[in-house]
């Protein structure tokens, strides 16, 4: 795709990697340094296990991979912001990075993710460029609990994540909704397993638009994750390339109304490469608004009945809750 758009795809390579500073903005200053002290004991080991539940490792060189991976999003949030200066429809714009960061909490890693790589980045967009309202998006299969924790108590910035219920790592209830002047910008939906197309096209229009909408962004936020795909093994919702169209046109349209186009994605998980590959490449077909060509790898045959009672019995508390 690169080469045969290369004037509308802008491919970032020369960028720094975030500082230590802009990690602790989010992480606590001794889980950073004792990170980085542990990367001699990991290139004695050659590997080195930093936390169980993921299980989540690192090797020599995690400590600055993951620097970098957060410093690829500040880079990609800087080229929207500029872009934006000098155009009403400024480009989406996608951090292809790993390792991932939605479950890295401020005291530590979690679930294969080392750095908060979107709440880095969130607060960088906040403090470097005065975006003070940021919106967060979250349709990894899994609940960006680290996201979560780092912004329970602000005001300034809405988490809002779909999950599959019951999943990894069991966090994200429906009623957790923020705390103090946070309270109220938190919004979970755990969706039951079966969810799928039907179920995300109503709660972009049910849940997220009008959030959204109310909230008022300078910025949003994605933490893209494709393991909610129907192909995915780590999860059981039935999510199609199709779905990940939709969901990046809509949302970098939600954008362009808002907040003048302002948009990042982050890429998280996705477990199956196939699947994968081919939802990246059609949100940035999405982007570039060329057809989708999700029909070419999506199967129907493998699509089930979605539990459309369930999906709406959720929906309906989340909107009761934060009185959409």
């Amino acid at each position: 795709m690169l080469q045969h758009r290369s004037s509308e795809i802008i491919e970032l390579k020369h960028f720094s990697p975030a500082s230590v500073e802009d990690i602790s903005s989010v992480h606590e200053s001794a889980y950073v340094l004792g990170l980085e002290k542990a990367m001699e004991k990991a290139s004695e080991q050659g590997m080195l296990f930093i936390e169980g539940s993921g299980p989540t490792y690192a090797t020599a060189s995690t400590f600055q991979d993951s620097l970098i991976a957060a410093g690829a999003g500040l880079a990609v949030v800087d080229a929207v912001v500029a872009a934006s200066k000098i155009s009403p429809e400024p480009p989406s714009g996608f951090a292809l990075i790993r390792p991932p960061g939605h479950h890295a909490v401020p005291k530590g890693p979690m679930g294969f993710c080392v750095f908060g790589n979107i709440a880095v980045a969130a607060r960088y967009a906040q403090k470097v460029h005065g975006l003070k309202r940021v919106f967060i998006i979250d349709y990894d299969v899994h609940h960006g609990n680290g996201t979560h924790d780092a912004f329970y108590e602000d005001p300034n910035i809405y988490f809002l994540s779909t999950h599959q219920d019951g999943s990894y790592p069991g966090t994200g209830k429906i009623h957790e909704v923020g705390c103090g002047q946070g309270e109220g910008t938190s919004l979970n939906l755990p969706l039951p397993g079966g969810s799928g197309d039907v179920a995300m096209r109503t709660v972009f229009e049910e849940v997220i638009v009008p959030s959204a909408q109310r909230f008022k962004p300078d910025i949003i936020l994605v933490s893209a994750g494709y393991d909610g795909h129907l192909l995915d093994p780590l999860a059981s919702l039935q999510l199609t390339t199709g779905t990940y169209y939709m969901l990046a046109a809509s949302i970098k349209q939600l954008a362009k109304e808002l907040c003048g186009g302002r948009c990042v994605f982050f890429l998280e998980g996705g477990y199956n490469l196939e699947s994968l590959s081919y939802s990246v490449a059609d949100s940035f077909r999405a982007f570039l608004k060329d057809p989708s060509r999700a029909s070419e790898f999506d199967n129907p045959a493998f699509l089930y009945e979605e539990p459309s009672a369930r999906i709406k019995q959720a929906i309906q508390k989340v909107k009761a809750l934060h009185s959409l």
